[in-house]
């Protein structure tokens, strides 16, 4: 999700309060609440940090949410997701001598027992406060880009056996690129934000690749790659990083992790992680492809992995970031999807304005500058003791990157 859950607003003194007098009592905590303070700067779930004092005077720490309903329409689906995936990553951890308590989410359950506190129509949760790690919501070197790599690999590869299919979709059709390019072409004919003028070149740019929309969602339902389970968030803000070693210690927000495809996790860190400009950015001369980041991050995620992957996934994998990267424009042209909006700027991604300009300027400007090409290619070309098939590195992973035929 874009703006990470895990974080929330600012709330005033007196809401503070009685959220610790009437929601934070109500979960299992150990000693005696002390401090309950607004934690992050999210824009999805109201996130606090609880403080608790304990007998033989020193502390424990929680996180508390108030998950955002408006986005997530069944949080008894969304917790009964996260409660199997954290269990089961739980088991492999200790099997393999790891922290449980640090290495996976570890949710507290309230006194009645409950996964979560449903209080006036609000729906809340509790973790374990994971101390000494900090997120980061930047990528600042190719080594930061390689370890977020490393731990979203290393996700797919200890949940390769769970069973996929039992997840809930807690977003319905997130990445379903079809039934989205649907949605995006009536987007288009009712215009309803007045954006369409601005952006006949983008548009036409993506109505000439309808065909791009079909290869992840056609190769899911033809069975030629596994359904996995995916986080669909994989941004380099989700991995909590010890502050001691600096490696990933704990991929979080699991509100999206559903039933999907490898390549949309591949795919999403690329346009996040290894573009120059913001998300949100409108100056195009500020956006391009950073081929070093794509490097380490490619290397990274093969080695997570660990082998995990059929030879069809390894195949198709520049389709990850080219699929995922046509979001852009998607959201930049239709209202009402998942992300913030307002009558004045329509869809939002943070405090910036994600506009239709921006998301299709994006694809076609780094898409189309050709001598990327063989750079992506030779970026890559090291990789093959992790099972990167040759056809990774057919002309199409310049398209790898943005929306390139």
């Amino acid at each position: 999700m874009r703006g990470s859950g895990r974080k929330g607003r600012k709330m005033g003194t007196i809401a503070n309060q009685k959220v610790m007098d009437t929601i934070a009592v109500n979960f299992q905590t150990e000693g005696e609440i002390t401090e309950l303070i607004p934690f992050g700067n999210g824009y999805i779930n109201d996130t606090f940090r609880i403080t608790c004092g304990l007998p033989d005077g020193g502390e424990k720490k929680y996180i508390l949410q108030k998950m955002n309903v408006s986005i997530f329409k069944n949080p008894a689906q969304l917790m009964e997701n996260v409660m199997n995936v954290t269990s089961f990553l739980r088991k492999k951890i200790i099997a393999a001598g790891g922290d449980p308590d640090r290495e996976t989410l570890n949710v507290i359950q309230t006194k009645d027992g409950a996964n979560y506190l449903e209080a006036d129509g609000e729906y809340w949760r509790m973790y374990i406060f994971i101390e000494g790690a900090t997120c980061y919501d930047e990528v600042k070197t190719p080594e930061d880009f390689y370890k977020t790599a490393l731990s979203f690999g290393n996700f797919q590869k200890m949940l390769e056996d769970y069973p996929a299919d039992t997840l809930h979709e807690t977003i319905v059709n997130f990445h379903n690129t079809v039934s989205r390019f649907e949605d995006f072409k009536k987007a288009v004919e009712e215009d309803v934000c007045g954006r369409a003028k601005e952006v006949q070149e983008e548009i036409k740019f993506i109505f000439d690749r309808e065909d791009v929309a079909h290869i992840i969602c056609d190769a899911l339902e033809e069975k030629r790659i596994p359904l996995r389970v995916t986080h669909n968030d994989t941004k380099l803000n989700n991995i909590m990083i010890d502050n001691e070693t600096g490696k990933g210690l704990c991929v979080i927000d699991l509100d999206t992790v559903m039933p999907g495809s490898a390549l949309y996790d591949f795919g999403d860190s690329i346009r996040f992680g290894a573009s120059t400009g913001a998300e949100d950015e409108v100056n195009l001369d500020l956006v391009s492809v950073d081929l070093e980041l794509f490097e380490a991050y490619a290397k990274g995620f093969l080695e997570g992995c660990g082998g995990s992957l059929t030879d069809e996934e390894v195949r198709l994998f520049p389709a990850g970031a080219k699929v995922i990267t046509g979001n852009a424009l998607f959201d930049g042209l239709s209202p009402g999807r998942y992300l913030l909006q307002n009558q004045q700027t329509g869809p939002q991604s943070g405090p910036g304005q994600n506009t239709a300009e921006t998301g299709g300027g994006y694809g076609r400007k780094v898409g189309a500058n050709g001598k990327n090409r063989g750079k992506i290619q030779r970026a890559v070309n090291g990789e093959q003791q992790h099972k990167i098939m040759p056809a990774f590195y057919w002309p199409a992973l310049f398209v790898c990157i943005f929306l390139y035929c």
